[in-house]
């Protein structure tokens, strides 16, 4: 008990240390400037972006994972573990070759009058890069959790698979792929990496405690750090505490 006390208490240590090195006036003074609360903005309105892109994109790839139903499912799996293994310094870099502006794919959203490099789409591209093998892996265990008999049984009820789908199979792994969603929104809402490359403007919070910290030290990029975990953690908790409420549940 003690040494899982002591383990827990350290896990902590960052959150612990941030809490009793700041102060309410150091908040009041950093967030009260004109222009303070426009990183939080744009962290907020790209991580929405990111988490509407992810569902509507990795869902159906998770889903389909999970049931076994691509060919060489193997590969597939490996390709999603290798995206979520390559440091995210690595994901930048190799994104400017790829979306940049002289790429036949950034040429081509130039085409559309956009750019995938300093904007907010280049912002939301880093973001999505960086969190989607965290959800995908996610939802994959939840459409896993599900027990294909019951899809079976609705099936032979007469229901389409669509109806299979929204009437058994999301329902019963809604709460792991909330959970899976919220662990992708901490995951963008935290990206550096491939931000810092190919997305260093607009601003996210990210990124405004780095220049924060380049430009005043380690002190005043404090209070930034204290918005992006009040802005990160909330989602991934309550998502936690309706999946684990849903699994005793399910036990009962």
């Amino acid at each position: 008990m003690f040494a899982a006390l002591v383990v827990w208490v350290a896990l902590l240590g960052p959150v612990i240390t941030l809490l009793t090195h700041i102060s309410g006036s150091a908040i009041k003074t950093a967030l009260t400037a004109p222009g303070a609360l426009q990183p939080l903005v744009t962290s907020l309105e790209s991580g929405a972006v990111t988490l509407a892109v992810l569902g509507l994109v990795c869902t159906p790839l998770a889903w389909k994972l999970a049931r076994g139903s691509l060919p060489l499912p193997r590969i597939w799996e490996a390709g999603i573990l290798c995206s979520l293994l390559l440091p995210p310094l690595v994901i930048g870099l190799l994104l400017i070759f790829m979306v940049g502006p002289y790429t036949p794919i950034g040429q081509l959203i130039g085409h559309l009058n956009l750019s995938a490099t300093n904007t907010f789409l280049a912002l939301v591209i880093a973001e999505v890069y960086e969190s989607a093998p965290y959800y995908v892996l996610g939802a994959m265990a939840a459409f896993s959790a599900v027990d294909p008999r019951m899809e079976q049984q609705a099936a032979l009820l007469g229901d389409r698979p669509f109806r299979v789908f929204r009437r058994v199979t999301f329902p019963l792994a809604a709460p792991g792929l909330a959970m899976a969603l919220a662990v992708a929104w901490a995951r963008a809402m935290g990206a550096f990496g491939a931000v810092i490359v190919i997305a260093y403007h607009p601003y996210g919070l990210p990124l405004q405690i780095w220049t924060t910290l380049q430009l005043t030290g380690l002190q005043t990029a404090l209070p930034y750090a204290l918005v992006l975990l009040v802005v990160a953690l909330p989602l991934p908790l309550a998502a936690y505490i309706w999946s684990a409420r849903a699994r005793g549940r399910r036990r009962g």
